[in-house]
């Protein structure tokens, strides 16, 4: 998958937390010297709960689901995500340990940009990294008061 692929799936991602970043074409393309590919098998953890990890990615092909373990049998799935999804974005803010795990539920292509990267954007491209920061801030925001509006109605 090519990065131009991932921008169309960023970009097309039509759900209430998809990573709405303002970058030009160019910009997208500085970022993207930021980001490392890999790929995650089916039934490969890529976020496992309770791990400290300070990366971001975005999902570019396949399914993800996120699930929270428990100290009973089972675990509770919270949501399955599509391409385009950003996914961790709480390790750019904090390094607390992950809440959730995410699990690979097909072949996933997925993009990192890792906490060192991420300082380097910062001082190469201060524009661009503040832009991301705002954007996956929105993201953060917007899963977080999803998470208080489900507790609120299971009450």
């Amino acid at each position: 998958m090519g990065f131009e692929e991932l921008i169309r799936a960023i970009q097309s991602l039509n759900t209430e937390d998809a990573f709405r970043a303002r970058l030009d074409m160019a910009q997208w393309r500085t970022l993207s010297g930021f980001l490392t590919p890999q790929t995650v098998r089916p039934g490969e953890l890529l976020i496992k709960q309770g791990d400290i990890d300070r990366s971001v990615y975005f999902l570019g092909q396949g399914s993800l689901q996120v699930y929270v373990g428990g100290p009973n049998a089972g675990s509770s799935r919270i949501v399955m995500l599509r391409p385009g999804a950003l996914i961790g974005e709480a390790g750019l803010f904090s390094d607390g340990a992950h809440t959730a795990n995410v699990e690979a539920m097909t072949v996933c292509s997925v993009w990192a940009l890792r906490l060192p990267r991420f300082q380097e954007l910062t001082q190469r491209s201060p524009q661009i990294a503040l832009e991301f920061m705002r954007a996956a801030g929105a993201v953060l925001v917007t899963r977080i008061r999803s998470n208080q509006a489900g507790l609120v109605a299971a009450a």
